[in-house]
């Protein structure tokens, strides 16, 4: 009875931390949603405060001003290069470091371990440089695979920890059954460890459509502005009526709030599945 008892204020005790961790990760989203829908004296005068009619205006202006209509499209050219980079790039590189199938996957491992600790800004200078020669400067998908060679350390500890978790025998199963390499691969591993594709893919898209410092330096010309560089070049110009900046703010993390929650499940499913084995 004791134990239960216990067990019972453990639980609520537990969830209270839980939802006012939430609700504290609500309340700025919620205050940007609210005066987003208020005139820039409201927001002046009581950011806090309920807006006394609803202006719809902000979101139209905003959309226009902020230029998101070629933004997302750029944004959603500039993440689908870097995620199916990341993607073939480590699964391969990750189903060959788990199965140790070359003799120098120690130092393979090593050197992705030290990639993931070199500052990108180390090689700005050099990366503009080719881009400038190369006459690649605005070319988003170009962008997109400098991003993916960032995320790819990363990526691949992940689904080298996916791929240790399927069962030798499952392997060996299907080369014995006649399975080549690339069936075995696109047959057999690969969709056992879907999970891990899906966590990576997630980690990639958010990282990317949110990228300002590479962004901002290789995509030049408006044109070429994904959704968060449009939204920071009304910064400044802007800036003075903050209703229209809380609903440019509102329409860019929007989409981003959706998908993840669209895909949450599956990203937990992945973490905790690669969590298993490493």
């Amino acid at each position: 009875m004791r134990y239960r008892l216990s067990q019972g204020i453990g639980n609520t005790t537990a969830h209270l931390i839980l939802i006012l961790f939430a609700l504290t990760a609500l309340f700025p989203l919620s205050l940007v949603a609210v005066n987003s829908l208020k005139t820039h004296r409201e927001v002046v005068k009581n950011p806090l405060a309920l807006p006394q009619a609803l202006d719809w205006e902000n979101y139209s202006e905003a959309w226009e001003f902020g230029h998101f209509q070629q933004g997302f499209i750029n944004s959603i050219k500039l993440s689908g290069t870097a995620i199916l980079t990341v993607l073939v790039c480590s699964s391969l590189a990750g189903y060959v470091l788990a199965g140790k199938k070359i003799r120098t996957w120690p130092l393979i491992m090593i050197y992705f371990m030290v990639a993931m600790t070199v500052p990108i800004q180390l090689f700005m200078f050099p990366l503009y440089y080719v881009f400038a020669r190369l006459h690649l400067l605005g070319s988003v998908y170009a962008v997109g695979v400098v991003l993916a060679a960032l995320n790819l350390p990363l990526a691949v500890f992940l689904m080298r920890s996916f791929f240790l978790n399927v069962p030798v025998e499952l392997e060996e199963a299907a080369m014995i059954d006649g399975a080549g390499t690339m069936q075995l691969l696109l047959r057999v591993m690969l969709p056992l460890v879907s999970p891990g594709l899906i966590t990576v893919a997630v980690i990639v898209g958010l990282q990317s459509w949110n990228e300002y410092l590479i962004t901002s330096t290789f995509l030049q010309g408006q044109s070429n502005f994904t959704a968060t560089l449009g939204f920071l070049s009304m910064n400044g110009t802007y800036t003075v009526d903050q209703g229209l900046m809380m609903a440019a703010a509102v329409i860019m993390i929007g989409p981003v709030i959706v998908f993840f929650v669209a895909v949450q499940r599956y990203f937990i499913d992945g973490l905790v599945s690669g969590a298993l084995k490493g």
